[in-house]
């Protein structure tokens, strides 16, 4: 088993087939496929089912595409710690979406200016499942809803969020959760720390006050636009409100100290490359 051919391996993950995998390494598809197929032999099982049009990891490829993921890492931090250089290679972000919307596209902007050599990927998720994947080296690094305890990581405060309660225009005016007479609270997906956060405001107040349905939705934009519609309540950071066109068509309500939240930068310890440090400054910067 060779570096290259841990390179080859993900970039045909990564690009879906060979033809496109080729382009990217600007190699011949012949050489490519040969690799592939050196790499499979070394390990003794098929990492691709093969058709037409496609090639679809197997099990075993789901796993090999992990410590790929992993090593190829490693080798790159390595590489870095021993002789240093301007931020290239990939960089993994994870970010709620949040968070990404409002807070991020002015500072990414900024750093593939300055360092375009920097394959930055950004993906979305609720903070849970983005701590998870930082945790098992599938990001290298995420913006999440703290408090942050856990020693693994590095978590660098960023910024300071307000979240506010979103009712219906025509809804009554609320000071705390008694006023709310809706019965559905419209949230994100399990392992949302906004959610969590709603859901325990509803709690404090006693009395069964929290709302007896949820209704799942994955974007800030269909939230509000069922909010406005009647169908519900939701809790939102004010970041994500003051984005929005006017009319809104909804009022929002604070939450008072329940409501205040930190966003954190976090990262695995002692795994920082040039690229990631560059990102961690620049976001330091604007907060």
């Amino acid at each position: 088993m060779e570096l290259a051919e841990l390179e080859i391996f993900r970039a045909v993950v990564a690009e879906g087939g060979i033809t496109r995998a080729a382009e990217r390494l600007n190699r011949v598809q012949s050489n490519v496929t040969t690799r592939i197929k050196q790499l499979e032999e070394s390990i003794g099982v098929p990492l691709f089912v093969r058709d037409r049009r496609r090639m679809v990891l197997t099990a075993a490829g789901e796993a090999m595409l992990d410590y790929a993921e992993r090593i190829l890492d490693l080798v790159q931090e390595a590489r870095q710690a021993v002789a240093p250089q301007s931020p290239r290679g990939r960089l993994r972000i994870g970010s709620m979406e949040s968070a990404a919307a409002s807070r991020l596209p002015v500072p990414l902007a900024e750093f593939h200016s300055r360092w375009p050599e920097v394959r930055l990927e950004l993906s979305t998720g609720p903070t849970e499942t983005l701590i998870a994947q930082v945790r098992d080296f599938k990001l290298d690094a995420a913006l999440v809803a703290g408090p942050i305890d856990d020693p693994a990581f590095d978590a660098t405060p960023l910024f300071k969020e307000e979240l506010l309660l979103v009712a219906p225009k025509s809804h009554r005016r609320v000071r705390s959760p008694e006023d709310v007479v809706l019965d559905t609270l419209i949230v994100f997906e399990q392992g949302c720390a906004y959610r969590r956060h709603a859901e325990s405001w509803f709690l404090a107040a006693g009395k069964g006050r929290r709302p007896g349905r949820t209704l799942e939705l994955a974007s800030y934009h269909a939230i509000l636009a069922c909010v406005a519609a009647g169908a519900g309540v939701a809790v939102v950071p004010r970041s994500v409100i003051d984005m929005q066109s006017e009319p809104h068509g909804f009022s929002t309500y604070s939450l008072g100290k329940d409501g205040r939240i930190i966003t954190y930068l976090i990262s695995r310890r002692e795994q920082h490359s040039s690229s990631f440090l560059a990102l961690r400054s620049l976001l330091m910067a604007r907060v």
